[in-house]
């Protein structure tokens, strides 16, 4: 083997009761794979040094002094290694740095990953480590990620982030842990078959203004319906926006219908399954606002989550010069330089919490200019491949 600057791509242990030592691992595309070594090996002597006995820390300091050819002279495991799992992907739903991390068996070998990326494990014999590269970025060797066995026995460590999963069914936090992993699949979306939800996470920076403005550019293509209690404006078309009901009506819902619903100004709005669902089943694109507390994707809805983010604060001042605010104690005040800092903030601690389920983040500094991209994301939704949970495609259908 010819080691240059490249990690070896491979781990030993110390048999504790007879002192010889055996390759543990062997990571996929590195300098190891390449040379044939296999997982269960035995290790007898690197370039003609005898390693009986030694700890491993000590055959790891004598192959970082090595430069050139390394000879390593091996009595190969007998069976041949089981057949590997099919490749698996998923989306990472915590951070990770092996540096950080004690428990990982050589901190070189593995890799680094945030929230949102996609991995391809490329091998789980290891119960606690696999190995797995990110799909961003150049190609190269794979390296070690912890397991979702391994992620949970160490939860309480300082390098793992852990979240309260996020309902659907209620605005309320779920007791129960985010999974560490979401398996995930590249799905083109046939012609034929259903279009895909447009969730726009508002940030207080005119979500509602480009909800509509796409609507009424194409009518038949994009709806709305957000079941309300106030009455219609004279230019609005029931069922495009908007639907109107009775109170009554409305709160006979609540139990079992809503995404999630509240209270603005005395009139009461909600995001309904039935409503969604319906606009799906036309063949048509529904799109919505909705609170980051139910961001979580769901096979039903199949949502492709916009994040509107707000633009700088000078931005914000050019922009709404003559607008006006409505707040709990003044009706239509000018807004203040602290509505503007308060709008940023809060779009730097959405995205912060909840990027990692953000498919496009779209900053709405000229209206007109949003409403395009906005429009471009769209039909990236409804015509690109694109990675969604596992759950929701049959195997037939994925790509």
């Amino acid at each position: 083997m010819v080691k240059n600057n490249q990690p070896l791509g491979a781990t030993i242990r110390r048999d504790e009761v007879t002192g010889e030592i055996f390759v543990a691992r062997v990571i996929h595309g590195g300098l190891a794979s390449r040379s044939l070594l296999n997982p269960g090996d035995r290790l007898m002597e690197v370039n003609q040094q005898p390693v009986g006995g030694m700890s491993p820390e000590e055959i790891i300091r004598i192959l970082a002094s090595c430069q050139g050819t390394v000879m390593f002279k091996l009595v190969p495991k007998i069976e041949k290694p089981a057949n590997q799992q099919a490749t698996l992907f998923v989306q990472a739903m915590v951070d990770y740095s092996p540096q950080q991390d004690p428990a990982i068996p050589c901190a070189e070998a593995g890799i680094q990953f945030c929230r949102g990326d996609v991995l391809e494990v490329l091998d789980q014999a290891d119960a606690l480590w696999w190995q797995a590269r990110k799909l961003r970025g150049a190609p190269g060797c794979a390296g070690l990620i912890p397991s979702i066995g391994q992620l949970k026995k160490q939860k309480e460590t300082c390098w793992w982030q852990s979240f309260r999963a996020l309902s659907w069914f209620s605005s309320c936090l779920s007791s129960a842990p985010t999974p560490p992993y979401i398996e995930v699949v590249r799905y083109q979306r046939h012609l034929q078959a259903r279009h895909r939800l447009i969730a726009l996470v508002p940030s207080g920076v005119g979500v509602n203004e480009l909800r509509r403005r796409l609507i009424e550019t194409q009518p038949k293509t994009f709806r709305g319906p957000v079941p309300t209690t106030r009455a219609p404006k004279s230019y609005e078309e029931p069922g495009q926006e908007y639907h109107f009901i009775s109170r009554s009506q409305f709160e006979s819902m609540v139990d079992s219908q809503f995404l999630e619903y509240g209270n603005h100004k005395g009139h009461l709005y909600g995001t309904s399954f039935d409503a969604i669902a319906d606009v799906l089943d036309r063949g048509m694109v529904c799109v919505v606002d909705i609170d980051p507390q139910v961001l979580v994707r769901t096979q039903e809805l199949w949502g492709y989550v916009v994040f509107v983010k707000p633009p700088s604060i000078y931005s914000l001042r050019q922009t709404r010069k003559n607008a006006q605010v409505v707040t709990s104690y003044y009706v239509n005040r000018p807004f203040k330089d602290e509505d503007f800092q308060e709008m940023v903030e809060m779009g730097r601690k959405m995205e912060a919490q909840y990027g990692h389920l953000f498919d496009c983040v779209l900053v709405n500094d000229r209206l007109l200019d949003a409403c395009v991209e906005l429009l471009s994301a769209v039909q990236r939704a409804q015509d690109e491949p694109q990675w969604v949970p596992a759950l929701w495609v049959s195997p037939a259908d994925r790509s």
